[in-house]
């Protein structure tokens, strides 16, 4: 099973060290005691990649990548790739495993290269990744010269990828995962200087909620960094839809930028501001060797790929920076 061990000495001298007892009990219900079905396949997986030396590791380039061909043998080369397949799907990344590129679902470093220039230095940072994924973009944090970085995020499977490349790290990095949600985090921790939230706020039923415990782990003048799917409209316009949205049946609200804008102000930050609006298109999320399942091009209307096959406004996603007051 996976330790914690390294995060808890990591933040013994902060305020979750003084939380250690209930994130031992949370860690507990959530990972020791969960009865997924898959958990064990997904622990073979781990158990069996090779033990290998890495000769060169990068955390600041669009693709993540630990060591290089020249490090692996033939047979080792074969019982990684299998023990990373075994971790299908891969939607977060991209990566690369000592020349095995894993060729995401998602070109997360699009994203991140966007957001990038507007976000305040992260060198010497304390950093909450909300919603992390795999942890790319974790790492792409501490590429940035993060001092400490924390992401949490509930799927299991995503932190198994996140512990395979863990693995072939030269050193710990003082980047960890938490299998938590941001709910589960304790209130008013007041201690990360940067936290991000990035496709996570579509999915709460309260998004004033979640706004609300994004401001409470922020230190004063910390800095908030929102990515969500946003629609067309005033500051009166939030779509909710009645079933699905692009085929997810967890989709809440889905608010206009302007909209969203006047949540921030009205649960109290400063210095409000719109960093990035994209559209999303099947260049940046589509079907991958590793990733097979359905992708955006299968939930978007054939007729009009402006639309969802549901008919509501294709995603479209917004970044907004703001600050916690001192």
């Amino acid at each position: 099973m996976i330790s914690f061990e390294s995060f808890f000495d990591c933040y013994r001298d902060s305020p979750l060290g003084s939380e250690e007892e209930t994130l031992r009990a949370l860690l507990q219900k959530r990972y020791y005691k969960k009865n997924h079905g898959d958990l064990p396949a997904w622990q073979a997986c781990l158990d069996t990649l090779p033990d290998l030396q890495t000769s060169a590791m990068s955390l600041d380039e669009d693709t993540l990548s630990v060591g290089s061909p020249a490090d692996i043998s033939t047979a080792q080369h074969e019982t990684l790739l299998h023990a990373l397949e075994g971790l299908h799907p891969w939607r977060k990344g991209p990566f690369n495993f000592f020349g095995i590129q894993i060729d995401t679902e998602w070109r997360s470093d699009w994203k991140w290269n966007r957001i990038a220039p507007h976000i305040e230095p992260l060198h010497g940072r304390t950093v909450l990744d909300v919603g992390c994924g795999s942890g790319y973009h974790c790492w792409r944090m501490r590429g940035a010269g993060a001092r400490r970085v924390l992401g949490i995020d509930t799927s299991l499977k995503f932190l198994y990828q996140f512990e395979a490349f863990r693995r072939y790290l030269p050193e710990q990095q003082n980047v960890h995962y938490l299998p938590i949600a941001c709910e589960n985090l304790p209130a008013n921790l007041r201690m990360f200087d940067t936290v991000f939230s990035m496709g996570v706020l579509y999915h709460r039923r309260s998004p004033f909620d979640h706004i609300e415990e994004l401001k409470q782990a922020l230190r004063p003048g910390g800095q908030l960094v929102l990515e969500t799917l946003v629609v067309p409209g005033d500051e009166h316009t939030v779509l909710c839809p009645i079933d699905r949205y692009a085929q997810m049946r967890n989709v809440w609200t889905i608010p206009s930028v302007h909209a969203l804008k006047g949540w921030l102000l009205k649960m109290g930050f400063t210095d409000v501001c719109v960093a990035d609006i994209n559209t999303t298109t099947s260049d940046e999320q589509r079907r991958t060797p590793w990733m097979r399942f359905l992708s955006l091009r299968d939930f978007l209307s054939p007729e009009d790929p402006t639309r969802t096959i549901e008919g509501h406004p294709a995603p479209t996603r917004a970044t907004l920076i703001a600050h916690k007051p001192f």
